[in-house]
Protein backbone atom coordinates (compact mmCIF):
# COMPACT_ATOMS: atom_id res chain seq x y z
CA UNK A 1 0.00 0.00 0.00
CA UNK A 2 1.19 3.49 -0.77
CA UNK A 3 0.87 6.84 1.01
CA UNK A 4 -2.24 7.08 3.25
CA UNK A 5 -4.09 4.05 1.86
CA UNK A 6 -5.57 1.28 4.01
CA UNK A 7 -6.45 -2.24 2.79
CA UNK A 8 -9.54 -3.56 4.61
CA UNK A 9 -11.46 -6.81 4.46
CA UNK A 10 -15.12 -6.44 5.42
CA UNK A 11 -16.23 -8.57 8.35
CA UNK A 12 -18.88 -11.10 7.30
CA UNK A 13 -22.47 -10.10 8.05
CA UNK A 14 -24.45 -12.21 10.48
CA UNK A 15 -27.57 -12.14 8.31
CA UNK A 16 -30.58 -11.70 10.56
CA UNK A 17 -30.35 -9.15 13.36
CA UNK A 18 -32.46 -8.42 16.42
CA UNK A 19 -33.60 -4.98 17.42
CA UNK A 20 -33.25 -3.84 21.02
CA UNK A 21 -36.96 -4.69 21.45
CA UNK A 22 -36.40 -8.29 20.28
CA UNK A 23 -37.86 -7.93 16.77
CA UNK A 24 -36.09 -10.10 14.18
CA UNK A 25 -34.85 -8.06 11.20
CA UNK A 26 -34.14 -10.29 8.16
CA UNK A 27 -30.94 -9.80 6.19
CA UNK A 28 -32.99 -8.75 3.14
CA UNK A 29 -34.58 -5.77 4.94
CA UNK A 30 -33.78 -2.41 3.35
CA UNK A 31 -31.92 -0.25 5.84
CA UNK A 32 -30.59 3.27 5.74
CA UNK A 33 -26.92 3.61 4.93
CA UNK A 34 -24.96 1.68 7.50
CA UNK A 35 -21.32 1.86 8.43
CA UNK A 36 -19.44 -1.43 8.36
CA UNK A 37 -16.67 -2.98 10.43
CA UNK A 38 -13.63 -4.45 8.74
CA UNK A 39 -10.17 -5.77 9.55
CA UNK A 40 -7.06 -3.91 8.39
CA UNK A 41 -4.75 -6.14 6.32
CA UNK A 42 -2.32 -3.54 5.00
CA UNK A 43 -1.36 0.12 5.44
CA UNK A 44 0.65 2.68 3.52
CA UNK A 45 3.77 4.45 4.73
CA UNK A 46 1.94 7.67 5.72
CA UNK A 47 -0.84 6.04 7.80
CA UNK A 48 -0.50 7.29 11.38
CA UNK A 49 -3.50 6.13 13.42
CA UNK A 50 -4.35 2.67 12.06
CA UNK A 51 -2.32 -0.53 12.42
CA UNK A 52 -2.54 -3.90 10.70
CA UNK A 53 -4.91 -6.06 12.73
CA UNK A 54 -7.14 -3.17 13.88
CA UNK A 55 -10.91 -3.23 13.33
CA UNK A 56 -12.12 -0.08 11.64
CA UNK A 57 -15.54 1.48 11.07
CA UNK A 58 -16.16 2.99 7.61
CA UNK A 59 -18.74 3.56 4.87
CA UNK A 60 -18.36 0.63 2.43
CA UNK A 61 -20.38 2.31 -0.35
CA UNK A 62 -17.72 4.96 -1.05
CA UNK A 63 -14.70 2.63 -1.32
CA UNK A 64 -12.89 0.85 -4.14
CA UNK A 65 -12.92 -2.96 -4.31
CA UNK A 66 -9.95 -5.11 -5.28
CA UNK A 67 -9.68 -8.90 -5.46
CA UNK A 68 -6.48 -10.53 -4.19
CA UNK A 69 -6.09 -14.32 -4.26
CA UNK A 70 -9.86 -14.79 -4.50
CA UNK A 71 -10.60 -12.54 -1.48
CA UNK A 72 -12.36 -9.17 -1.83
CA UNK A 73 -10.77 -6.19 -0.08
CA UNK A 74 -11.51 -2.47 0.00
CA UNK A 75 -8.93 0.26 -0.54
CA UNK A 76 -9.56 3.57 1.20
CA UNK A 77 -7.79 6.60 2.55
CA UNK A 78 -7.07 6.78 6.26
CA UNK A 79 -9.31 9.85 6.52
CA UNK A 80 -12.30 7.69 5.44
CA UNK A 81 -12.03 5.63 8.64
CA UNK A 82 -14.60 6.79 11.21
CA UNK A 83 -13.38 4.79 14.24
CA UNK A 84 -10.80 2.21 15.25
CA UNK A 85 -11.29 -0.65 17.71
CA UNK A 86 -8.17 -2.40 18.92
CA UNK A 87 -7.20 -4.66 21.78
CA UNK A 88 -3.53 -3.71 21.40
CA UNK A 89 -3.15 -0.58 23.49
CA UNK A 90 -0.01 1.36 24.27
CA UNK A 91 -1.45 2.55 27.56
CA UNK A 92 -4.33 1.36 29.70
CA UNK A 93 -6.40 -1.75 29.14
CA UNK A 94 -9.49 -2.82 27.28
CA UNK A 95 -11.11 -2.20 23.92
CA UNK A 96 -11.12 1.40 22.75
CA UNK A 97 -13.14 3.19 20.06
Amino acid sequence: MLHDRVLVRISPEDGERRSSGGIVIPSTAQMAKRLAWGDVHGIGTHVRHVKVGDRVLFNPDDQLEVEINGQTYLVMRERDVHATATEQTDQGTGLYL
